[in-house]
C-alpha cells in the first residue's frame, strides 16, 4: 500500500515537473474554482429557509393586491409562491409583517388564528395542555406586539377560565397588556395603532371581547378607552367636516374669483367672499309617502291649474240592508224561573214594530311610496358677496389739457359700473354657483368705490415729476439752443472781425510795399545806396520764393487758396 502511494506520488511529482507555468496556473484555477463552488453550495444548503407569512392561502386578486401592496408600501420583501403563498426572509420580519396586517384588518377571511400564530399544541395531561396553550399564546402575543415598531416592549396577561357546564356561570376570557414605547412614538395618541394591538388580541385569543381587553402604558394610563374618547372623536370630526367646508369655499372663491377678475380687472375686483352652510350629519330616513294621482297633469304655460287630481282610490265597497217587522222578543229563560229581562224591556212585550237597518263600508286606497334612504352631506345654504369697483377718470378741459385741483393734485371723476353689469355679474356667479332660490342662496353684488387716497397721491407724484422733468428737459433745450446761437452769432462776428483785420493789415502792407517798391525804385534811378533790414530781406526773400512756386506749381497754389477762402 505504501508502495503504491510512494509510486503515486512520484508520478504526480514527474508530471508536475513536465508542466509548463501555464498549465500549472489552469490547474490551481480548477482547483481554485471548485473550493469556491463547494463552499457556496455548502452555505446555500445551510442557508435558512423562507417563513411562511399566512397559513392559508390568499383566495381573491383583490386581497393579494392589498396585502402585496402595504408590505410594499412598509418596504417588507417578500416572495409570492404557489396558490399565492406570501413568504418572507425570517421569523422577525414574519411577526412584523402580521402585526402590520392586523393592524389594518388586511388578513384574509377564514384564516385561522392558529396557523397565524403558528402556536403548537402539547400532548400531555388536560392541565399542562391547557396551561402550557396559555403560556404559548401569551409568548406568541408578546412576540407579536414587540415586532411592531412603535413597541419596545410588552407584559401581555391572558386568563383564560375553565368552561363551565351553564352559559351563565362561563367567566369571560380577559386580557391585560402593559405597553413600553419606543421614544417618540405617537403610540399613546394614535387610535388607530391601538385598535390594531386590540385586533392581535382578539384574532389571538378565542373568545376575547373589547370590554374585557385593558391595554396600558407604562404609567398605567389606559390606551383603548374609545368610549371616554367619543368627545376627542367628535372635535376632530368638527375638525375635519370644517376643513371640507373651507376647502370648498376656497375652490368656488377661486373659480368666481378669476372669472370676474378676467372681465373686470383685478384692481377693481380684490376679494370675494363666500359662506357655505353644510348639513353633515348623517341621516338614515324611513318615509312612506301617500300622495294623490294626478289623472291629467297641468298644461305648461296655463295661467292657472287646469291638472286633474283624484285625491283617493276605492279599493272594496260594502253595502248592506235589514228589514225586520214583527213582535218584541225578550227571552225569559227556563219556565217556572224568574226570567232576567229588565223592567224597562218587560213593558214593550207583546208589541209590534218595524226596524230598517242599512249600512256601507267603503275601503279607499291612497297611493303609497316607502322610502329608505341614507343622506349624505349637503349644502344647506350659500351666501356669495362681491364688490366690483368703478373706474376713475381723469378730467380735461376744452383745449384738452388736464385739470388740476386748486390744492395741486389731478381731478378725477369716479365713473360707477353700470346696473346691467351688476346683474350680468350676478346671474354669473349665480350660475357658478349652483344657485338654489328654495335653500335660501344669496348673491349680493355691490358697486362701491374703493380708497384709492395713496394711489391717487402716488400716482399724483408720479404726474407733477414728469412735468417737473419736461420743464427742466424744456428749459434746458431752449438754453442750449440760445447758447448754440449765441456761440455761432460770435463765432461769426468775430471771423467777420478777424477777416476786416487781415484785409486792412494786408492792404497795409501792400501800401507799405508799394511805398518802399517805389522808395527804391527811385533811389535805384537816382543811384542811392539804400539800406534795407533784415526783416525786410527776408521778406523779399519770402515773396519771390513764392512767386517761384506759384509759377513752377499753380495747381497746389490754386488749391491752397480754395482751402483759405472755405476757412474763412
Amino acid at each position: 500500500m505504501n508502495d503504491f502511494f510512494k509510486k503515486l506520488v512520484d508520478q504526480v511529482k514527474a508530471l508536475w515537473g513536465k508542466w509548463t507555468l501555464v498549465q500549472k496556473l489552469i490547474l490551481g484555477g480548477v482547483i481554485l474554482v471548485a473550493i469556491i463552488a463547494v463552499v457556496l453550495l455548502v452555505r446555500i444548503s445551510a442557508a435558512p429557509t423562507m417563513v411562511k407569512l399566512i397559513g392559508t392561502p390568499i383566495k381573491t386578486e383583490e386581497e393579494l393586491r392589498l396585502i402585496t401592496s402595504k408590505l410594499d408600501s412598509e418596504n417588507i420583501p417578500y416572495t409570492l409562491g404557489e396558490t399565492n403563498q406570501l413568504y418572507v426572509k425570517d421569523q422577525k420580519t414574519a411577526l412584523r409583517a402580521k402585526g402590520i396586517l392586523i393592524r389594518d384588518d388586511l388578513i384574509p377571511k377564514g384564516t385561522d388564528p392558529w396557523a397565524i400564530f403558528d402556536v403548537q399544541k402539547w400532548t400531555t395531561t388536560d392541565f399542562e395542555r391547557n396551561v402550557n396553550l396559555r403560556r404559548a399564546i401569551i409568548g406568541q402575543v408578546t412576540q407579536q406586539i414587540e415586532a411592531l415598531d412603535d413597541v419596545d416592549k410588552a407584559a401581555v396577561t391572558l386568563v383564560m377560565p375553565d368552561k363551565e357546564l351553564f352559559q351563565q356561570d362561563q367567566k369571560p376570557v380577559t386580557a391585560s397588556v402593559i405597553l413600553f414605547a419606543k421614544p417618540g412614538s405617537d403610540l399613546a395618541q394614535n387610535r388607530k395603532k391601538v385598535e390594531g394591538i386590540q385586533k392581535i388580541l382578539k384574532f389571538a385569543v378565542q373568545g376575547l371581547a373589547d370590554e374585557n381587553i385593558v391595554i396600558t402604558d407604562s404609567n398605567g394610563l389606559i390606551l383603548n378607552d374609545f368610549a371616554n374618547l367619543a368627545d376627542f372623536d367628535r372635535i376632530q370630526q368638527t375638525k375635519s367636516e370644517q376643513k371640507l367646508i373651507q376647502e370648498l369655499e376656497a375652490q368656488y372663491r377661486a373659480k368666481v374669483l378669476k372669472a370676474l377678475q378676467q372681465i373686470y380687472t383685478t384692481d377693481r375686483v380684490r376679494d370675494l367672499n363666500i359662506k357655505i352652510d353644510m348639513d353633515m350629519s348623517k341621516k338614515n330616513v324611513k318615509t312612506e309617502e301617500f300622495y294623490p294621482i294626478t289623472i291629467k297633469p297641468r298644461t305648461p304655460g296655463s295661467p292657472y291649474d287646469d291638472s286633474d287630481i283624484q285625491p283617493t282610490v276605492t279599493r272594496s265597497s260594502t253595502q248592506t240592508s235589514t228589514e225586520w217587522t214583527g213582535t218584541g222578543f225578550n227571552p225569559e229563560g227556563p219556565a217556572g224561573t224568574e226570567g232576567q229581562t229588565a223592567p224597562a224591556y218587560k213593558d214593550l212585550q207583546n208589541m209590534q214594530g218595524k226596524m230598517i237597518q242599512k249600512s256601507v263600508v267603503q275601503n279607499n286606497e291612497i297611493n303609497k311610496r316607502n322610502i329608505d334612504e341614507v343622506s349624505s352631506p349637503t349644502i344647506q345654504r350659500v351666501t356669495v358677496s362681491v364688490n366690483i369697483d368703478g373706474v376713475w377718470r381723469w378730467k380735461y378741459d376744452d383745449k384738452g389739457r388736464l385739470k388740476m385741483l386748486p390744492q395741486g393734485g389731478v381731478d378725477r371723476e369716479y365713473v360707477a359700473v353700470p346696473a346691467d353689469d351688476v346683474k350680468k355679474a350676478q346671474s354669473l356667479i349665480q350660475d357658478s354657483i349652483g344657485f338654489n332660490k328654495d335653500r335660501g342662496d344669496s348673491v349680493t353684488v355691490q358697486n362701491i368705490a374703493f380708497d384709492r387716497t395713496a394711489q391717487f397721491k402716488a400716482e399724483d407724484s408720479d404726474y407733477l415729476r414728469n412735468v417737473q422733468v419736461k420743464q427742466i428737459v424744456l428749459y434746458s433745450l431752449i438754453g442750449l439752443a440760445i447758447l448754440m446761437i449765441a456761440f455761432i452769432v460770435f463765432r461769426v462776428v468775430s471771423r467777420e472781425l478777424e477777416r476786416r483785420r487781415r484785409i486792412a493789415e494786408e492792404k497795409r502792407a501792400i501800401e507799405q510795399s508799394m511805398l518802399r517798391e517805389n522808395a527804391i525804385r527811385q533811389a535805384e534811378e537816382q543811384n542811392i545806396e539804400v539800406s534795407m533790414s533784415v526783416e525786410e530781406r527776408k521778406r523779399l526773400e519770402l515773396q519771390e520764393h513764392a512767386i517761384n512756386m506759384a509759377k513752377e506749381h499753380p495747381e497746389d497754389v490754386a488749391q491752397l487758396i480754395r482751402t483759405w477762402l472755405r476757412e474763412e
